[in-house]
């Protein structure tokens, strides 16, 4: 390994995005986080550990998600280091709609720019553009990058995110089921066109969302209520609607997280016995709270949770 660059480990958050109304526009940074340590080889040379969750499954070669997102994070800075080493000890399940590809992303970029010679701060908004184009779209990446709520668009430049602070009496919930679902699958079952009732319903919803989450959570359930994309989705997850259903019907603000099949739950401590006894059987309830920090570069002696 380099003796002039020491390895550097990059912290990343979970994320549930959309949080109901808020499709393609909204996401949550929970504290359940992958830690991915990068270090410089021998030119040429490219080793890939994974522990945890992916162990086994995921690739370990360039086509490795974090190093695919660390090469081009290594073009964009124009630097390129003779080989890697990479050690992920992941938190975050994937195929659950937590946020899992878009931390790998976050994390790719992030390594690169801690261990570039060249830069001696993060640009929040550059990481922000370059992980919004590697991911597709910013729901998911800019919760983590930045922590807590962020509402998050496109413009002329690229991404654009802003940070919300949520409301700390907020203790999200997440029923996460055994099995998986594909991002892809799940937007493939989504409907060309909408009807303009609904996306007007879905807009004022989001809208009030804001409200719900920084100012009166006593509004969540209204403000979680959804037209445009996760009953649509319902016949690739028809556990996950139920679940839905009957957790709303008793007046818990549940949401389908992300593209699914797992469902975020957002609402009072005291509601956490009532939500986790309607888990189904098989699935695992997880209790992680927003996570205001964000991807982090870590010192040494950094501590991570797996919440």
């Amino acid at each position: 390994m380099s003796a002039q660059l020491a390895p550097v480990r990059v912290r990343v958050p979970a994320t549930s995005a959309n949080l109901g109304p808020a499709f393609d526009s909204a996401g949550l940074a929970l504290t359940c986080h992958d830690v991915v340590e990068f270090g410089i080889l021998e030119r040429g040379q490219l080793e890939v550990l994974v522990h945890g969750e992916g162990a086994g499954e995921v690739p370990t070669g360039e086509d490795h998600l974090v190093v695919r997102a660390f090469r081009a994070a290594c073009d964009h800075l124009g630097w390129h280091p003779p080989g890697l080493r990479l050690v992920a000890s992941n938190a975050i399940p994937q195929g659950r709609g937590m946020g899992s590809s878009a931390a790998a992303v976050v994390a790719g970029v992030l390594g690169a720019w801690g261990l570039c010679p060249d830069v001696d701060t993060v640009d929040d908004a550059a990481v922000l553009r370059l992980t919004t184009e590697l991911e597709g779209h910013p729901d998911n990446v800019a919760p983590c990058l930045l922590g807590g709520a962020t509402l998050s668009w496109m413009a002329e430049d690229g991404a654009r995110a802003a940070r919300l602070q949520v409301d700390a009496s907020i203790a999200p919930v997440v029923l996460v089921p055994p099995n998986v679902l594909s991002t892809h699958v799940a937007r493939g079952l989504l409907p060309a066109a909408v009807p303009h009732a609904d996306a007007a319903a879905n807009a004022g919803r989001a809208a009030l969302l804001v409200h719900a989450l920084t100012r009166d959570p006593a509004l969540l359930l209204e403000a979680t209520e959804d037209r445009l994309h996760q009953r649509q989705r319902g016949e690739a997850m028809p556990e996950t609607l139920a679940l839905l259903d009957r957790l709303r019907a008793a007046g818990h603000a549940a949401v389908v997280s992300g593209a699914g099949p797992s469902v975020l739950v957002l609402g009072p401590e005291a509601a956490v016995p009532a939500v986790t006894a309607l888990a189904p059987e098989g699935w695992t309830v997880r209790r992680p709270e927003v996570d205001t920090d964000g991807a982090r570069v870590l010192p040494e002696t950094a501590q991570v949770s797996s919440a």
